[in-house]
C-alpha cells in the first residue's frame, strides 16, 4: 500500500527514466501520473511505468500526489514548478534549476509562498564516495583545504540540450552545476569570483562543448573544473565526476563512478565499463519521498543550492564573454 504518490513531469530529460525507476523500488511509494507535452513519449512512458498519462498540465498537478519531479527541458522548469506549487505539491527539479537567475529566484519565491518544498536534483550528493570524502574533510584529516581540481566530462547528448532557448547553454551549464554543488557542500562556502575559457572545440558547432573554470571561494579555497561533452560515442563509459582535494596536511581523490567492471563484447565489438555499484538516483528519490512525508532531509539540495550552482555556470559564460574574472553574484 503506497502512502506517497509522485508525479513525473516530462521525460524530455534522460534522468527522468532513472528517477522513475527508483520510485518503483521504494516501499510505500508509487508513480501517480505522468505528464509530458510530447504525447507519444508520455504515453509510452506511462505504459512502461504502469501509470496514467495526463496531457493537461493543470489536471496533472491537481491529481492525487504529494510531489512532482520536474524533468522538462531546462527553460520549462519555472512554469511546471509554479503550477505544481499552486496545486500544493512539493517539487524536485532537475538541474540546472533554471536558465536564468530571475527564473530560479521566482521558483524559490513561489514555493516558499505556497508552503511547499523546492529541491534541486543533485544525485551526486548520494554517492558513498562523496559521503566518505565529506567525512575525511570534516574529521580534519587533510587539514585546512587549499584547493580542489574537479572534472565532469561526458558524452554529447544532442537534442534540446543544444537548443539555447530550451537549454540555456551547452556543456558548461549542463555539467558545471553538479560539481560546483559538491564543492559548495564540501566547503560550506560560496564562489565569489570566476574566470572561464569556453569553446566549441570538440564538435565545432554553435554550442559550447568544453570549458575550463577557475573559481575562488569566499573562504579562500581555489578550485578548477574541467566541464565538457568530450567523450566520443565509442568511449566505454558516458562520463565522470572526479575531485582532487588538496589540504595543508594531505590530498584526497574522489572518482565517483569507478564502481565498474570492463566488458569486452564480441557481439557488439565494443568494450564498455558497466556499473555495478551504488544507485545514486535511488538515494536521491528515497530522500525526496522522505521529504514529501515531512521528514528532515538535510542531504537534499535546496532550491537555493540549485540557484547558487546556476549562478556559477552563468558567471562562467559572462567571464568568457568579458575575457576576465567576474564577481559573484552577478549584477542585475
Amino acid at each position: 500500500m503506497s502512502d506517497i504518490r509522485i508525479g513525473i513531469a516530462s521525460f524530455a530529460h534522460m534522468h527522468a527514466w532513472g528517477y522513475a525507476s527508483a520510485v518503483e523500488q521504494i516501499p510505500g511509494a508509487e508513480i501517480a501520473c505522468i505528464w509530458d507535452d510530447d504525447e507519444e513519449r508520455g504515453r509510452k512512458m506511462a505504459e512502461r511505468f504502469k501509470a496514467p498519462y495526463e496531457p493537461d498540465l493543470q489536471r496533472f498537478v491537481a491529481g492525487d500526489m504529494a510531489g512532482v519531479v520536474v524533468t522538462t527541458p531546462n527553460a520549462g522548469h519555472r512554469a511546471v514548478t509554479e503550477a505544481a506549487a499552486a496545486a500544493g505539491k512539493h517539487v524536485l527539479c532537475e538541474k540546472p534549476l533554471s536558465t536564468t537567475v530571475a527564473d530560479g529566484q521566482a521558483m524559490i519565491d513561489v514555493c516558499r509562498k505556497a508552503g511547499v518544498g523546492l529541491w534541486t536534483a543533485f544525485p551526486c550528493r548520494f554517492s558513498p564516495a562523496m559521503d566518505r570524502l565529506r567525512a575525511v574533510v570534516a574529521e580534519g584529516t587533510l587539514g585546512d583545504i587549499v584547493a580542489i581540481a574537479g572534472t565532469n566530462r561526458g558524452s554529447f547528448p544532442g537534442g534540446w540540450f543544444v537548443e539555447f532557448e530550451k537549454s540555456g547553454g551547452g556543456a558548461v551549464i549542463d555539467h558545471t552545476v553538479h560539481v560546483v554543488d559538491l564543492m559548495r557542500w564540501l566547503l560550506g562556502s560560496d564562489v565569489k569570483s570566476i574566470f572561464a575559457e569556453i569553446s566549441s572545440g570538440m564538435h565545432h558547432s554553435h554550442f559550447d562543448d568544453c570549458g575550463l573554470l577557475s573559481m575562488e571561494f569566499e573562504n579562500g579555497v581555489f578550485a578548477t573544473l574541467d566541464t565538457s561533452w568530450s567523450r566520443p560515442k565509442s568511449f566505454p563509459f558516458w562520463g565522470d565526476v572526479t575531485m582532487r582535494v588538496t589540504g595543508a596536511g594531505g590530498v584526497a581523490k574522489l572518482d565517483m563512478f569507478n564502481q565498474k567492471f570492463t566488458l569486452h563484447n564480441d557481439e557488439t565489438m565494443r568494450t564498455t565499463f558497466n556499473a555495478w555499484g551504488s544507485n545514486i538516483d535511488l538515494g536521491l528519490m528515497k530522500c525526496f519521498v522522505r521529504a514529501c512525508r515531512g521528514e528532515e532531509t538535510p542531504e537534499l539540495a535546496t532550491g537555493w543550492d540549485g540557484l547558487k550552482a546556476l549562478e556559477v555556470a552563468l558567471g562562467a559564460y559572462e567571464a568568457n564573454r568579458q575575457g576576465r574574472a567576474v564577481q559573484l553574484p552577478l549584477a542585475g
